[in-house]
C-alpha cells in the first residue's frame, strides 16, 4: 500500500542539519504514527514520503523553506523567570515553554534576575535539513483518524 492522503504511517526517523551529525532519531523508541495531508509534519518531510511503501529506507534533503522555515528577526521575547518551573537556564539552551498555543520550543537568549529573553524561531528554522527515513507500516485511517486529523493509538495521539 502505497503513502497517500488520508493514510496513517508508521515510520522511523533520523534529521540532521546537512553535513551535520544527527541531532534526533525515534530508533530508540516507538515509530512516530502520522496521518499524510493534515499537516502533522513538515511539508518537505510529508511530500518525500508519498508514494512510498512499507519496509522502504530512503533519504531526502529538506530545504529550511520546506522544514521549519527562515529564521525571521524580531522574534525575541522577555518572559518572566517564573514560566521555567525553577529549570536552571543558560544562554543558547533550548527548552519547552507552554504558550497560549500551546508547548512551542524556544532558545534561551539571555538570562536575568526576574526575567528570561528567548528566541521564538524554532531551534531548527533556517537550517536545511537531512532525514533518513525507514517506513514501517501503512494503512487506511479510520474515519475518526480522518475527522481528528492524526493519528490514534500506537505511536499516535490518545485522548
Amino acid at each position: 500500500m502505497k503513502i497517500e492522503k488520508d493514510r496513517a504511517v508508521r515510520f522511523h526517523y533520523s534529521v540532521a542539519e546537512q553535513g551535520k551529525e544527527s541531532v534526533e532519531n525515534s530508533h530508540d523508541r516507538e515509530p512516530l504514527a502520522i496521518l499524510i495531508g493534515h499537516g502533522n509534519i513538515i511539508p518537505g518531510l510529508e511530500k518525500a514520503l508519498e508514494g512510498r511503501e512499507a519496509g522502504e529506507k530512503f533519504s531526502v534533503d529538506v530545504p529550511a523553506a520546506e522544514a521549519y522555515g527562515e529564521r525571521r528577526e524580531g522574534l525575541s521575547q522577555r518572559v518572566p523567570k517564573k514560566h521555567f518551573q525553577g529549570a536552571k537556564l543558560e544562554p543558547g539552551m533550548q527548552v519547552v515553554l507552554n504558550t497560549n498555543f500551546g508547548p512551542r520550543a524556544v532558545t534561551v537568549e539571555k538570562v536575568g534576575m526576574t526575567t528570561v529573553d528567548i528566541d521564538l524561531n524554532h531551534p531548527m528554522a533556517g537550517k536545511d535539513l537531512q532525514f533518513d527515513i525507514e517506513v514501517v507500516d501503512v494503512r487506511e485511517a479510520t474515519p475518526e483518524e480522518i475527522e481528528h486529523g492524526h493519528v490514534h493509538g500506537d505511536g499516535g495521539h490518545e485522548h
